[in-house]
């Protein structure tokens, strides 16, 4: 099975090359076909391969598929790494992104451009198991710009509307400032160590930096802004609300199993020169804190559904970063598994409410779904429940819990990161169940038109199912010690150790946590079911209405760019747009023209201009002779 590593991959861009090629002249079941047939075989193969790992539990599989190029003794390979991240991130990235495309068979059955989304989807997944399969940083990184291109044509699917272009750009662009960051940190990478494959990166790094060095700092810092960007973090994190534009399963692509979580690999992969650099790390921590508050509060006020999500998957990896920060490294990567089956399943579940109601997408408009639709509002309960963490039954309590009590118990954690991870678990749960009672309790406000086929509530309920089971397979200290997970995790990431004299104490801040996730549950019942007359007494003071439309703007950072980039761009280009250099090269046009007017005079067709002119040229001839 080693020798088929290639085939994970290669499948999903095979896929992508035939519906590049042929997709126009196919049946839509022949495209269905190649679209989901191929992302499904590599599921399979990595299912496979993954109970081959596990049982003979090797530290790595590694396959040199060829050697790309070698320029000055730079040869990098198009080679394969698989360990156990890896291994996490291919089973997410296939099996996830198979459940997304089989939806996506019925949620796009009327769209026009039928082939040329599962093309995009295909090259998508293709490019992102590149990306975290890549032994070498050079292959990373084109995988990694292969989901910065995917996600443009994605987003920008139904490009006709001038506002999906708007946001595919934006997505485009943003990003791009983080990849600049992070092709510098490669440069930097390389010429500290003749080379970019990481694993002689990650053992000669100890060797050649001290701890707290200058060198590692920037380098560390220079890959945290690609990872920033990736994953829609503080402060690139605008792109990513905006990216609502693509069609949904596009938005549960890029938000469960592909780009936004290139960022958590990256600084997860890449550990070791974080370990390096106390002050890096920290300031992952710090970001990861700081997204997961700013993301909650903007969460809370948004009425458009997909929108609550996308701010909801900022705030989520925020627990990431948050983790990855402390060094909670195994932790991290198991709230990014849990997370992809939670958000995947309310991304489709919000998707299938929209397809039933008419494309109506703002929540002040839906209502009383529970009855017309009882598998999505069960489906969509539990991932709720789970993106809620609350307590005992839901994977997400599990894999949040580990992140709070590394925040504070954890060798580099703190009260005040473990404070705000705690703030932003009762504000995940207001908006979480405020999305819930709005949409599915009360009075129906618009017609069901459409209910789900089966092609829609099966990958629904497979991942209701893994996002209560999901959690059970790495559990607290106190709640039996099962530690599947991280024992997985063991030979790749280091383990951390949690403070001994708060660990007799564990139970108390679990208690504290189901207290405030269960609270947020409450406040959003007595808000928008039991008694929205408070509803309308906040919405009458000025003050809260102001907090209202800051956080609504996602704190105006939107606005604030405009005023620091966009705007004098647009303005200096203006001015440039007639300048020196312009003028030169319009100079020249316009004299080549003069030429051609007064050279094209002579060919007038007269012989006695003809014949003049010969007697002028050579009197002209005979004179400067003469005078020579």
């Amino acid at each position: 099975m080693e020798n088929l590593l290639w085939l994970i991959p290669a499948l999903p861009f095979l896929g992508a090359l035939l519906l590049i090629l042929f997709g126009n002249r196919l049946s839509r079941m022949l495209v269905a076909v190649l679209g989901v047939g191929s992302v499904g075989v590599s599921a399979l193969v990595t299912i496979f391969l993954g109970i081959e790992f596990l049982t003979e539990r090797p530290a790595f599989y590694h396959q040199d598929v060829w050697q790309w190029f070698s320029v000055a003794g730079f040869t990098p390979s198009i080679a394969f790494h698989l360990d156990a991240l890896s291994m996490v991130f291919i089973f997410v990235i296939t099996f996830v992104g198979f459940l997304i495309h089989i939806y996506s068979t019925a949620y796009m059955a009327e769209d026009a451009d039928y082939s040329r989304f599962f093309a995009c989807m295909n090259l998508f997944v293709g490019s992102m198991l590149m990306l975290v399969m890549a032994d070498n940083l050079l292959l990373l990184y084109l995988g990694w710009e292969g989901v910065g291109l995917c996600s443009y044509l994605l987003i920008g699917f139904w490009y006709k509307e001038p506002a999906n272009g708007y946001a595919a750009r934006k997505a485009f662009i943003i990003t791009r400032v983080g990849d600049t960051a992070m092709a510098i940190a490669l440069f930097m990478l390389f010429q500290a160590f003749g080379t970019l494959h990481i694993q002689t990166i990650l053992s000669e790094a100890p060797e050649a930096w001290a701890v707290g060095s200058e060198m590692t700092l920037i380098v560390a810092l220079l890959l945290l802004g690609g990872a920033v960007g990736k994953s829609g973090q503080l402060p690139l994190q605008t792109w990513l609300p905006d990216a609502m534009a693509g069609p949904t399963p596009v938005s549960a692509l890029i938000h469960a199993a592909t780009m936004v979580t290139a960022g958590v690999y990256l600084i997860a992969r890449m550990f070791v020169i974080f370990e390096l650099s106390p002050l890096a790390q920290l300031l992952v921590a710090v970001v990861g804190a700081a997204t997961l508050l700013l993301a909650g509060f903007s969460a809370l006020t948004q009425y458009d559904l997909k929108r609550v999500l996308a701010y909801s998957t900022i705030s989520q990896i925020g627990y990431m970063f948050l983790a990855l920060g402390v060094g909670a490294w195994s932790a991290g990567i198991f709230h990014f598994m849990i997370h992809a089956f939670f958000k995947a399943l309310l991304f489709l579940c919000a998707g299938a409410i929209i397809l039933a109601l008419h494309h109506e997408q703002d929540m002040r408009r839906m209502g009383g779904l529970r009855q017309q639709m009882p598998v999505v509002f069960w489906t969509f309960l539990i991932g709720a429940a789970s993106l809620a963490a609350l307590p005992l039954v839901t994977a997400g309590f599990y894999s949040k819990d580990q992140i709070l009590w590394y925040a504070l118990a954890g060798e580099n954690g703190n009260i005040w990161l473990y404070i705000a991870g705690l703030a932003g678990a009762f504000i995940t749960s207001i908006y979480t169940f405020r999305m819930v009672f709005m949409t599915f309790y009360g009075e129906s406000k618009t017609h069901v038109g459409h209910l789900p086929g089966k092609a829609i509530t099966i990958p629904l309920l497979i991942l209701a199912i893994l996002s209560v089971v999901g959690g059970f397979i790495e559990l607290p200290h106190n709640f039996g010690h099962v530690v599947l997970f991280s024992d997985l995790l063991a030979p790749v990431l280091p383990a951390i150790t949690a403070n001994e004299t708060l660990a007799a104490n564990e139970w108390l801040f679990q208690l504290l946590a189901a207290v405030v996730s269960l609270g947020g549950v409450y406040i959003a019942y007595l808000f928008y079911l039991k008694s929205p007359s408070l509803l309308r007494i906040l919405e009458s003071s000025g003050t809260a209405m102001a907090l209202h439309r800051f956080w609504h703007s996602g704190w105006g950072f939107d606005a604030l760019y405009n005023t620091l980039f966009v705007r004098p761009y647009v303005f200096l280009s203006t001015l440039n747009k007639r300048d020196i250099v312009d003028s030169f090269y319009t100079g020249v046009s316009r004299m080549a023209e003069g030429f051609h007017v007064m050279l094209s005079a002579t060919q007038n067709g007269v012989l006695r201009s003809y014949v003049m002119g010969i007697v002028v040229g050579a009197l002209m001839i005979l004179t400067i002779s003469l005078l020579l």
